[in-house]
């Protein structure tokens, strides 16, 4: 672990008179990998869009190695690009081939040029094992396939962070494992990730820190063993006690 890279400081986020999050704060390290769980409409996948600029917030500040990506300037657009998310859904352009999507946006949004892009595009690809895909559409995967190519399409644009929002939620049990081993070999690389899921064994073996959020605020933090084994409060007991968690 190094320096802080993201931080989150007193964050308020509402819909009308709705408090969605209330005075979040999170500080993340380089190369960390933070789970974040919770019950469903606690506010996770929220708190991740806020991050990613996909919501507006109504108080609080978000900074990106100190400088602030609140707003709506030329600027923070292009440092936002620093922060891909993987959504559950996948969003893939159905009408275009695996390796197009994965290239669009280093192409059109970065400017990068094409042989280059396409070259790491195949070099991702196969690294979570779809290299001979890419000519393929999105109708002719998997779940599991189309999930690890929304992987591969947040890689090819160089992200400091990744945020994954609940990317296994789709899928069928079956494909949930070849997901979550690309996620492992991310965290393995040293990735700097916020993870929102509700695979308790997973959060467990690849977090460094796990963050349990109710009611729109941070209820609990702390290591896996420290949560899992000993958890502080007894929201959080209550909530592991609905899990049938393995050890």
């Amino acid at each position: 672990m190094s320096e802080t890279i993201l931080k989150i400081d007193h964050l308020q986020k509402q819909f009308d008179s709705h408090v969605i999050l209330k005075d979040v704060s999170l500080s993340v390290k380089k190369g960390e990998v933070i789970v974040i769980i919770g019950p469903s409409g606690c506010g996770k996948s929220t708190f991740l869009r806020c991050i990613n600029g996909l919501e507006d917030i109504q108080s609080g500040d978000i900074l990106l190695e100190n400088r602030s990506i609140v707003g709506n300037t030329t600027q923070i657009q292009k440092e936002r690009q620093r922060i891909g998310m993987v959504f559950q859904s996948y969003d893939l352009f159905p009408h275009k081939t695996v390796l197009d999507n994965v290239t669009l946006a280093p192409r059109k949004v970065q400017k990068r040029d094409k042989a280059e892009v396409e070259k790491e595009g195949l070099q991702l690809l196969d690294r979570v094992g779809l290299a001979s895909k890419q000519n393929a559409y999105p109708r002719q995967l998997s779940g599991g396939q189309k999930q690890r190519v929304a992987i591969v399409r947040a890689l090819a644009m160089h992200p400091e962070i990744l945020l994954f929002d609940e990317v296994t939620a789709a899928l069928d049990p079956e494909m949930v494992h070849e997901v979550l081993e690309t996620m492992l070999e991310l965290a393995r690389s040293g990735n700097t990730m916020l993870i929102v899921t509700h695979e308790m064994s997973f959060a467990r073996a690849v977090a460094d820190r796990i963050v349990f959020l109710d009611e729109g605020g941070i209820v609990e933090e702390g290591t896996p063993e420290e949560f899992f084994e000993h958890p502080k409060t007894d929201r959080a007991k209550k909530f592991l006690a609905s899990f049938e968690y393995h050890r």
